[in-house]
């Protein structure tokens, strides 16, 4: 029996249909972490804690980021189905719509979804370390500087992406490159300034439990470790043109942020309740104890 190979990019179609099944995967995990995150935000605390004064803001925003998550990822799906269904006998068949992701609506519809959910979890991101770190002007400013750079890289990526190929766009380099900066940055400051307050504790009350501080910096880098890592393979394979590689990472993006923003957001405590450690009053409440 004699093999027929097509005359195509078959690396890149594949990329495509496995990003598609590994975002689905993630997307799961996403949809179930944030039923979990809603349940913990409507239920009111034990033991007679008081009521966090922004749940119900944090329950809207976790409702607006996963409705774009979600809307994202249909987008992709849909262009995935059209991409050897709807339009298979289109001029330079599924490689070129592959490559041309940014001139159909759809699925630029949902390219910005993704960009404005990344956007938003940066911004939660942001204020939390505000917070702990006070305002200090020392460190929202070059925090803010890098979230402007973001704002700036996406703009300009999204106007040269509806007339170039998505993966030669050069600004995607830079646009990455300022995501590992933001995160590796966010996590150094969070964490000097948990273990700061963690030393100060102790210092006050001897036999201080600071697990609650350990688990928080634990998932705070963790997190942090796993989406820098996800993002540098995809800096190295835009930057050698390895357009499968690339492929996979960029549907799988959306999904893997919005897993580390709920895993840096909630920690697991004990009966296998989540906890949200966003709160602005919390931390400078413990110190003045």
């Amino acid at each position: 029996m004699s093999s027929y190979t097509p005359q195509t990019d078959l690396p890149l179609e594949r990329s495509r249909l496995v990003g598609m099944i590994s975002g689905g995967v993630s997307y799961g995990t996403y949809l179930l972490l944030t039923v979990q995150a809603l349940i913990a935000l409507m239920q009111r605390p034990r033991h007679g804690q008081k009521i966090a004064n922004n749940r119900r803001t944090l329950i809207c925003y976790t409702l607006i980021t996963f409705s774009l998550g979600t809307i994202s990822f249909a987008g992709n799906t849909k262009y995935t189905e059209m991409i050897w269904i709807d339009l298979r006998d289109a001029p330079g068949g599924p490689v070129a719509l592959i490559e041309n992701v940014m001139h159909y609506r759809i699925n630029f519809m949902a390219i910005c979804c993704g960009y404005i959910t990344e956007l938003l979890m940066q911004a939660l991101l942001l204020y939390r370390c505000f917070v702990i770190w006070n305002w200090e002007r020392y460190v929202t400013i070059p925090m803010v500087a890098i979230y402007i750079g973001m704002i700036v890289a996406i703009i300009v990526l999204v106007q040269a992406g509806t007339g170039a190929l998505f993966y030669n766009i050069d600004t995607t380099l830079a646009y990455l490159v300022l995501q590992v900066a933001h995160t590796i940055l966010y996590t150094i400051l969070v964490a000097k300034r948990l273990l700061s307050i963690r030393g100060q504790m102790r210092q006050a009350l001897g036999e201080y439990d600071s697990s609650t501080y350990d688990t928080i910096i634990f998932m705070v880098v963790e997190s942090a470790m796993a989406y820098s890592l996800f993002i540098i393979i995809y800096i190295v394979g835009f930057a050698i043109h390895s357009d499968p590689l690339s492929t996979l990472c960029f549907l799988s993006i959306n999904q893997v942020r919005a897993l580390r923003n709920c895993s840096s957001s909630y920690v697991w405590r004990g009966g296998g309740q989540l906890r949200e450690i966003g709160r602005p009053e919390s931390l400078q409440q413990r110190l003045q104890l």
